[in-house]
């Protein structure tokens, strides 16, 4: 059987998980209709930030979701891109980065005398 990785919303899912926690969904629903409201920032700047994050977290449906969302909010295909763009800086950023905790393991294992070849684990 062939089955969607990741299936379609629908209403009847919406309405199942209504159906399972209404509470938590109201409050949730409540928290992110607060978060995405005119604020500090405006709602354009938080769907491309949504955007953003949604593509570095890889939900496909927040991918979808906020990029509808922040055409909704007047943003531009072209905007709507760099924030992808920046992004996969910061996911590459953080790549590099942490790098430094590899660098520093090789550093704790290096071996003290190079004359003597390592050692394979457990011989």
């Amino acid at each position: 059987m062939n089955k969607a990785m990741y299936p379609p919303s629908n209403p009847g899912i919406a309405a199942r998980r209504k159906q399972l926690a209404p509470a938590p969904l109201a409050a949730f629903k409540a928290f992110s209709d607060s978060v995405f409201a005119d604020g500090a920032l405006p709602a354009k700047t938080k769907q491309l930030i949504a955007v953003a994050v949604a593509h570095v977290t890889q939900c496909p449906y927040c991918i979808r979701g906020h990029t509808a969302a922040a055409l909704k909010s007047g943003a531009t295909g072209q905007e709507i891109m760099e924030a992808i763009w920046v992004a996969a800086e910061m996911r590459a950023g953080a790549a590099y980065a942490h790098s430094a905790l590899a660098l520093d393991t090789m550093s704790e294992n290096a071996n003290p005398n190079p004359d003597e070849a390592p050692h394979a684990h457990g011989h």
